[in-house]
């Protein structure tokens, strides 16, 4: 035990195990005639209330990495760090378009995923599967991540290791295999309790002890007036990036699988919109959370190793009395399990909706999908220790901009699928591919740069793509995703124009145009569990939900 911090260990320690009981208990929370059918064990019954999907998105969308890597990058980069708070507000009202007309047709039509709706929306098991794949793809590195926050904390505590995170991996796996969604919806309010009364009391006293703001932006604007490229403001060249970067970043969010889980796992659509406007409050919070970064400059805070992602551990301990700080250590390590459950959840629904029964048992019953579902979910938590473990940590974080490029090229089919059906199945995987192809391509030729302009690698640097590289006459660069999205949606508008001239079949429209403003309380909503037990994705549930066939 030396160099253990033994008094901020123990706290995080029992507070772990408080929501190890609690993510056990989650089973009999709410609890259904049965967990085995993905509306009860992936969804949570699609019955949480306002308050309960407020903290299940708010845990799911703020997770433990951009509690410490925002910080890291302000710390890092100055305000191109800051890129965070801007995308997280301008989302909602964008989002809000999408989510409500994405729940009343899942709802009516017993869509689990966003693939189950391209298939049935399109008549396309080729698009829905990539819809999945990408998905799945996606997620991967994001629950890896999580991995990092709990990574930095244990390094401040003096823990050496992997032996701690598979434990708590371990733990995690057991709870979501027996409670599902119910157990990090229950965990969320933990989780952001502890957040919130650490940054409450982080922007209070920090700033007290360093001597005020102005010290802490003078600190920040004296270490970035070396000329490095970064500063408390963007310079010029850098604002078609941040611009971009926050634009596409707010795109893709939403996209996620485990955004969308939580979402469908709403009770109505009143739900949802009372979230998509409380949920900025999270925003307000995430302000501050990248400050830290700025904190970290005046305090003189040397990261451990030179690992960036431990500034914000290093700022508490050196702040706060070691209780304290075992609290906040605790807050940040309860932020990486409650998305990393959700995370999972969400690739195991993929996977056992879009790819096990659609490909390999068309026939299988709802306890079936459940229990594949709960085995894929182990799988994949597997999957993201090997990542943590195996693979450089960098490269893993350098995985997450790979992520966000992947995952905006599904935007043409879900989020416009939901408002039109225009664009041709065939123009979509067209699209996908163009645009996937187009984001691989520049990420791999986007080297990293040392502040002084020395090539660290030579591909898979970042997300920040050369202008000049495309023969312009500029020195901005913009987000790789954003081109890449471009790219995807001019082919999709030409190559449907083309499909269309030529008559080619675009297939049948499983869903009616009602299904997309449907309510509760509406006939055409099901019962739960599915009296269908084996209908496929986009067959008509009940009597008066029946498909219509439209073009």
């Amino acid at each position: 035990m030396d160099g253990v911090n033994v008094v901020e260990l123990t706290i995080v320690i029992v507070l772990f195990l408080v929501v190890t009981v609690m993510g056990f208990v989650a089973s009999r929370w709410r609890r259904a005639e049965t967990l085995m059918h993905l509306d009860e064990w992936g969804l949570g019954g699609r019955s949480f209330g306002t308050w309960i999907t407020w903290f299940l998105l708010g845990g799911d969308l703020y997770t433990a990495y951009t509690f410490v890597a925002v910080p890291a990058l302000m710390f890092g980069a100055g305000a191109a760090g800051f890129f965070a708070v801007p995308y997280t507000v301008v989302i909602y009202p964008l989002v809000f378009l999408v989510v409500i007309r994405l729940w009343s047709v899942s709802h009516v039509r017993g869509f689990v995923t966003p693939a189950d709706f391209v298939r049935a929306r399109f008549d396309s098991p080729t698009m829905a599967l990539l819809v999945a794949l990408t998905g799945i793809v996606a997620t991967m590195p994001y629950i890896a991540l999580q991995l990092v926050g709990i990574e930095a904390i244990l390094k401040a505590m003096g823990v050496e290791g992997e032996l701690p995170l598979i434990v708590a991996f371990v733990i995690l796996a057991l709870y979501t295999y027996n409670s599902g969604l119910r157990a990090p919806a229950l965990i969320a309010f933990v989780k952001d309790t502890l957040i919130y009364l650490t940054i409450i009391v982080a922007v209070i006293v920090i700033p007290v002890k360093l001597g005020g703001w102005d010290v802490i932006f003078g600190a920040a604007e004296e270490k970035f007036s070396a000329g490095t490229g970064a500063g408390v403001l963007l310079p010029g060249t850098g604002q078609w990036q941040y611009a971009t970067l926050a634009l596409g970043s707010a795109l893709a969010l939403f996209l996620y699988p485990h955004s969308i889980t939580g979402v469908l796992a709403a009770s109505n659509r009143d739900v949802l919109k009372r979230n998509m406007s409380a949920l900025p409050v999270y925003s307000l919070a995430l302000g501050f959370i990248a400050l830290l970064g700025f904190m970290a400059i005046a305090a003189g805070v040397t990261p451990i190793g030179e690992d960036g992602n431990t500034v914000v551990p290093v700022l508490f301990q050196e702040m706060f009395p070691s209780w304290f700080a075992g609290i906040a250590f605790a807050a940040i390590g309860i932020g990486a399990l409650v998305p990393a459950a959700i995370m999972s959840i969400a690739a195991a629904n993929l996977f056992t909706r879009n790819i096990y029964k659609e490909f390999l048992r068309k026939d299988a019953t709802p306890r079936q999908e459940a229990q594949v579902a709960k085995v894929t979910s182990l799988v994949v938590k597997v999957g993201a220790v090997a990542a943590i473990l195996f693979i450089d940590p960098q490269f893993s974080i350098d995985l997450q901009l790979i992520g966000g490029v992947i995952i905006l090229q599904t935007l043409p089919a879900v989020a416009l699928g939901l408002y039109t059906r225009w664009l041709h199945r065939g123009a979509l995987i067209a699209g996908w591919v163009a645009g996937m192809a187009a984001g691989l391509l520049m990420l791999y030729n986007i080297p990293r740069l040392a502040p002084d302009g020395t090539v660290l690698r030579e591909h898979f640097g970042g997300s920040a793509f050369a202008l000049s590289k495309l023969g312009l006459d500029a020195q901005s660069s913009v987000y790789a995703g954003f081109l890449a999205l471009l790219v995807n949606l001019v082919v999709t508008v030409l190559a449907t124009m083309a499909l269309r001239a030529a008559k080619v079949d675009d297939g049948v429209d499983a869903t009616a145009e009602s299904d997309y403003t449907a309510e509760r309380e509406d006939p055409t909503f099901r019962d739960l569990p599915d009296p269908l037990e084996s209908a496929p994705p986009g067959t008509a549930r009940g009597t008066t939900g029946e498909a219509t066939g439209r073009r």
